[in-house]
């Protein structure tokens, strides 16, 4: 990119986290672009009746940004390209899904820092929504592609402690390895559930997804949280989680 003006305007798509009032008819939103990552800015108008229904969590978003200076705030001129609001609104389960995908991404995702293959499955798992029938197993494997992207990916692959890849049923808590039966010994009480869908094996009944769920969640938790942001988790991922357990 050239210096001068070009630095402090581009143009991208992004999925709207989230928005707040900003003085008396202006809102500060931050969305998660495909270029540029997680990045906040100043809607001019963003209050009014034309603008407000566009800045809806989820929405994808056509975005140009410009500034002064490349590490100012800035303001965003924004179109839509589509809303899932419909979407979210059709069932529990898929608003509070869509609760959970923007408040983790938001949570987490470090700000100006690009992350496409992460944008992308987000996005992909965002048109999901309202199939219920696919989405807890969608939202599952964007758990995983999400660890990986932040630094702690589980390695399922072998058992740590015997090399061998048959009969994995255990997740180790301290490493984020998988662990057979025969392996794990007399620390099996200490392990965390390896299900087959974790693995990406068999047909992934909901309870299996709900197991599986409680294993990521213990890493959002013990990584995400506490090794790299220091701050509790959001609770719209305890909800989810709560939603769909009803839902089964």
């Amino acid at each position: 990119m050239s210096r001068g003006w070009a630095d402090m305007e581009w143009r991208d798509q992004g999925i709207l986290l989230n928005a707040r009032r900003h003085g008396e008819s202006s809102a500060i939103i931050d969305v998660f672009t495909e270029n540029h990552g997680r990045h906040a800015g100043i809607v001019r108008g963003g209050t009014s009746r034309r603008i407000a229904p566009v800045l809806q969590p989820g929405a994808q978003l056509d975005l140009i940004w410009r500034a002064r200076l490349e590490d100012h705030l800035g303001s965003y001129q924004v179109e839509p390209i589509r809303s899932r609001a419909a979407a979210a609104m059709s069932g529990r389960l898929a608003l509070a899904g869509l609760n959970a995908v923007t408040g983790v991404l938001a949570f987490c995702l470090p700000e100006r820092e690009a992350h496409a293959a992460l944008y992308a499955r987000s996005e992909a798992l965002l048109d999901l929504l309202g199939q219920d029938n696919v989405w807890p197993l969608a939202y599952l494997n964007w758990e995983l592609a999400l660890l990986e992207e932040m630094g702690f990916g589980l390695d399922l692959s072998k058992c740590a402690v015997t090399g061998q890849s048959e009969g994995l049923v255990f997740v180790s808590p301290r490493t984020g390895r998988a662990v057979s039966a025969k392996g794990a010994g007399e620390w099996a009480d200490r392990m965390l559930d390896l299900p087959p869908c974790l693995l990406g094996r068999g047909p992934a009944p909901d309870a299996e997804v709900l197991q599986a769920l409680k294993t990521t969640g213990y890493f959002m938790h013990s990584k995400l949280a506490t090794v790299l942001t220091a701050k509790p988790l959001p609770a719209v991922r305890a909800r989810f989680v709560e939603v769909f357990a009803a839902s089964i």
